[in-house]
């Protein structure tokens, strides 16, 4: 008798999803407001919104899943280089140039990998 194989979906829970959510619905807008600079709101802000938001929340939701098989160094790298890229994407919003939002994105960057170094450094056994 042949058996076959049971295939279960892997588990979706709405808490594992509440926090990327929030992030990337908050960059959305906070990128859609960079971009509108006080005039009217068009398609291509709501576009940009969607998009952006959508990105970080699955980037975020991605790192969350696979971060407790990397080890701190990489893991603290990840998030900095996440946070740096987020927030150099959105200074470029500001029609500033790229070597200063590139600058700005790489700042954060760096502050962010020392600081989750640190916390993942002093949690871990």
């Amino acid at each position: 008798m042949a058996h076959a194989a049971i295939r279960t979906r892997p588990h979706i829970s709405l808490r594992g999803w509440g926090a990327p959510l929030l992030f990337g619905t908050a960059y959305g807008i906070y990128a859609q407001f960079i971009a509108r600079s006080g005039g009217a709101a068009n398609f291509g802000q709501l576009a940009l919104a969607l998009a952006s938001g959508l990105v970080l929340t699955g980037l975020i939701y991605g790192l969350v899943r696979v971060q407790h098989v990397l080890i701190r160094e990489l893991r603290a790298g990840a998030w900095g280089v996440l946070v740096g890229c987020a927030i150099g994407f959105l200074y470029s919003l500001t029609q500033h140039s790229v070597l200063l939002s590139s600058g700005i994105g790489l700042t954060f960057g760096v502050s962010t990998t020392l600081v989750m170094f640190y916390l993942f450094y002093m949690r871990e056994p």
